[in-house]
């Protein structure tokens, strides 16, 4: 009887043993070049494709040194992850446990700072070296529930010969990515795992919807961070004449002045008191509050000429924007979305609707809602260095792409209908590794 993927997946539910032998037929028929008898899902798949672009030994595992146990408890204490474990084993260890499954929590390298479960699978993920302080990369130990789903940006099962290095394929995990809710930026994945026989589909199913519990509660969090800086900017701003607002650290905004609510505001990499040049404002000064800065806008118009814009895409993923000029400079890191349509506008120079983009990300036109809600929100920063109707960069600024040296490797995460598009999209003017 022919397979499907997801078939093979399913089969994992009630003949483990069966589809662990099929898996491992597809595993060595892929990587010999022989034809398989069934195709690997494409989430395997592209991951395979990657490993073997960066080769990553299938027969050999690769264990890179673990960190010293002071450096597990410097990124534990400075980790966001810290503030939603209680969340995580609530939601996953109860059950992990009872399944003989266990529990693993990695920070945005990869690097393993949590591990629980189950004694005897905690011994047998000793022998794998997934361990305290390891390394679970994907280019470092390939195709896995831990570097996959940091790779992607999506929840990730991995099902025994679906990892790529030979040692790991008695194993079973399924992880998803947790992002800060302030930024969108990967800040680690939860796991779990176990051998095969333990595993079932619906797995990744509750391992996900667990992360995004957590990432609920660090929005709870957030929110209830601007409520105390609100608290202490409502007698600043009352002082305080012309436009101005009161944001975190993040530059969410707490409170405003003289000017229309802006929700967040984008503030260098680096910030510090003094004059800056923001996007949104133009000439300002930042003074430290408890928990955040006061913002003072000069009133200055906002110069657009000699503006230059460098759009990096080539690390997996920080991917960031460059802004410089006459008026200064600043960069940000861009979450996946942002990355996508800025590297679609930077393509179309002469602009695209939203309907244009809604098709070229989600092959639906009809998505624009989304598509301008995302918009909206990369001009909170862009400020008026992007322009609508159609959404393009300025005529008078330029713009420059990075792209990495794969184009393989070009925004891993994205599930839009052109994701294969991006060796034609690289061809356009200024853009290059």
């Amino acid at each position: 009887m022919a397979l499907s993927p997801m078939d093979v997946t399913q089969l994992a539910a009630v003949d483990s043993a069966r589809a662990a032998r099929v898996l491992d037929e597809v595993r060595s028929a892929a990587l010999s070049g022989r034809r398989a008898p069934v195709a690997p899902r494409p989430v395997i798949g592209q991951s395979w494709e990657r490993m073997l672009r960066g080769g990553v030994d299938p027969d050999h595992g690769f264990r890179s040194g673990l960190l010293s146990h002071e450096e597990v408890q410097r990124r534990r204490a400075s980790s966001t992850l810290r503030h939603v474990l209680p969340v995580l084993r609530e939601g996953l260890l109860s059950v992990a446990d009872v399944a003989h499954h266990i529990m693993v929590v990695a920070d945005e390298e990869g690097r393993v700072l949590w591990r629980e479960g189950s004694p005897p699978v905690l011994r047998k993920a000793d022998g794998l070296g997934f361990e305290i302080g390891a390394d679970w990369r994907e280019d470092v130990v390939g195709t896995n529930g831990v570097g996959t789903p940091a790779v992607t940006g999506h929840p990730v099962q991995v099902f025994a010969s679906e990892h790529f290095v030979r040692s790991h394929t008695s194993w079973t995990c399924a992880g998803a990515p947790i992002t800060d809710p302030r930024d969108g930026r990967l800040i680690g994945v939860v796991d779990v795992s176990g051998p095969l026989e333990t595993m079932h589909p619906a797995t990744l199913a509750w391992v996900d919807s667990v992360a995004k519990l957590a990432e609920a509660r660090l929005r709870e969090r957030h929110v209830r961070s601007l409520e105390r800086l609100r608290a202490v900017a409502a007698p600043v701003l009352a002082r305080t004449a012309g436009r101005a607002l009161v944001v975190d650290r993040h530059g969410w905004a707490a409170a405003v002045t003289g000017m229309p609510y802006t929700e967040r505001l984008a503030l260098p990499k680096s910030v510090s008191a003094g004059i800056r040049w923001l996007p949104a404002l133009g000439r300002c000064s930042l003074e430290p509050l408890a928990g955040g800065w006061l913002v003072r806008a000069a009133d200055e118009p906002v110069t657009r000429a000699g503006t230059r814009i460098v759009l990096d895409l080539r690390q997996p993923r920080r991917w960031s924007v460059d802004v410089s000029g006459g008026a200064g400079s600043w960069a940000r890191e861009l979450s996946p979305r942002h990355a996508e349509l800025l590297y679609l506008l930077a393509v179309h120079r002469t602009g695209r609707s939203a309907a244009a983009l809604a098709g070229d990300v989600f092959g639906d036109p009809a998505r624009t809602v989304t598509v301008r809600a995302e918009m909206s929100r990369i001009r909170r920063y862009l400020g008026g260095l992007l322009e609508h109707r159609p959404y393009r960069f300025a005529e008078n600024v330029e713009v420059d792409v990075l792209l990495p040296d794969d184009p393989h490797d070009l925004l891993p995460h994205s599930r839009a209908p052109t994701r294969d598009g991006p060796r034609t999209y690289a061809t356009g003017p200024r853009a290059h590794p």
